[in-house]
């Protein structure tokens, strides 16, 4: 069994091992494990059901995760993407009043299109096309955009209205285990320990509990329920119901658009991201048309079940930043999933803890910040003598981080690079694809 698993997953090509893969696996669920509890709160609020909602995103994100790591062989998790299912949920349903089975219809469509142009290869030409420069800025903003995630969800960054940003209250416990498990992940990082993210965020959460059972507030509390079952899956299929009502509202069409172009760029961009950096410590490359294609089958499948576009994560970062390079990572983190779905109480040592009216997540925040770090590592790649490189991987990096947006980073980027090359008489550098692209971002703020 375990010689078969090795040469299925090319183990030992990757340079893994089944332990690593394990932890890397363990570790994906424990940064993803937040949107089980998030994404069906946001869903809810709609009128869908909850406890269908939380069912729908547990299985298709593990599925999503088995086709990821059997069909791609990729460390990638997946699950219903942040953005999304507020866009979802607040712009689609309550803001222009469609109804959940129409929204759900609207994911259904823009995956569909999204493994059109997957199967066709068209996806992965576009992405192989982008310059290296860009890429490497895609990988680093993106870096630099997942620590500021985990700024804030520590609590060591907040909102300032004289500011726009500040540091938070270093008072608080709350931000205190965050620092504390920032600093302990940094050390076991710096002496080079096996599964040093993972290993922080295991210290950092018993710390937490002891504190907790020590009467420090707001502190991860450990249930004394282990098991929940849950069986409602309600709204499988409700898609269908959306299709039928969506032939009398043409005008629909540009919120699929929507969802299929922020999909499509904010995968684009965290695909790029994990990749490059994979790559450049196991000399090999993984196939972009296989993980892409995978990505959009868990969009058609999460909407078939009831709930919004499941997406490869950036959270990701964490398993590859704890040792996983293969498929197997993607697997253990789809175990996990069908997991939670029965033991829920467990997932909430790393829900988000009510802190003022804001939510913390000192469990989870350390490991994304020092992941951020380890992709920023990307920017001696990019060559900052050539101006037209710099000019437009900076905006890249600092649209991203600004806007708070991967996809908008990627966009402000690439018009950036299509300006520089056109006025420096270097046109001929400007590919085909990327003439596209440049439209598409263009009509992309427009739509904003």
């Amino acid at each position: 069994m375990e010689s078969s698993i090795k040469n299925y997953f090319k183990i030992d090509e990757y340079g893994s091992s089944l332990k690593k893969e394990f932890i890397a696996g363990t570790t994906n669920f424990l940064t993803m494990a937040y949107i089980l509890g998030v994404n069906t709160i946001i869903l809810s609020s709609t009128g869908m059901d909850f406890n269908s909602v939380f069912l729908a995103t547990a299985i298709s994100s593990a599925i999503a995760c088995f086709v990821m790591g059997l069909y791609a062989n990729a460390p990638l998790g997946l699950a219903p993407g942040m953005g999304s299912n507020s866009f979802f949920a607040f712009i689609v349903v309550k803001l222009y009043g469609y109804s959940f089975q129409e929204a759900l219809a609207m994911v259904f469509l823009s995956g569909s299109l999204f493994l059109l142009l997957s199967l066709t290869g068209i996806r992965d030409k576009i992405i192989n096309s982008i310059p290296k420069n860009l890429k490497q800025s895609i990988g680093a903003g993106t870096g630099f955009f997942i620590a500021l995630i985990g700024l804030v969800k520590a609590g060591i960054v907040v909102p300032s209205p004289a500011t726009i940003v500040t540091l938070g209250n270093f008072k608080n416990p709350t931000v205190l285990l965050a620092v504390f498990g920032l600093l302990i992940t940094i050390v076991f990082i710096s002496r080079n320990i096996e599964a040093a993210v993972f290993f922080g965020l295991l210290i950092t959460a018993i710390v937490g509990i002891l504190l907790g059972r020590f009467g420090v507030e707001g502190m991860p509390v450990f249930s004394n329920e282990i098991i929940k079952v849950n069986t409602s899956l309600n709204h499988f299929g409700a898609f269908i119901t959306g299709l039928k009502s969506l032939l009398n509202k043409p005008e629909a069409i540009f919120l699929i658009f929507t969802f299929f172009f922020v999909d499509f760029f904010d995968t684009a961009g965290t695909l790029v991201a994990i990749t490059n950096k994979i790559a450049s410590s196991v000399d090999k490359k993984y196939e972009m048309k296989k993980m892409l294609l995978s990505d959009a089958v868990g969009t058609v499948v999460g909407a078939i079940l009831g709930t919004s576009t499941v997406t490869t994560l950036t959270e990701s970062t964490s398993g590859v930043a704890a040792g996983g390079r293969t498929g197997l990572t993607a697997i253990v983190t789809g175990i996990w999933f069908l997991i939670a779905s029965m033991f829920t109480p467990l997932v909430s040592i790393a829900s988000p803890i009510a802190i003022n009216g804001r939510f913390l997540e000192p469990i989870i925040a350390p490991s994304l910040i020092c992941v951020g770090i380890l992709m920023a590592t990307q920017l001696s790649d990019i060559d900052w003598n050539d101006f037209s490189a710099a000019a437009s991987g900076f905006v890249t990096i600092i649209i991203m981080i600004l806007s708070y947006s991967i996809p908008d980073g990627i966009a402000a980027g690439f018009i950036v690079y299509v300006f520089s090359k056109l006025f420096t008489k270097r046109v001929k550098e400007i590919k085909l694809s990327i003439w596209i692209m440049f439209i598409l971002f263009i009509f992309h703020f427009i739509l904003k």
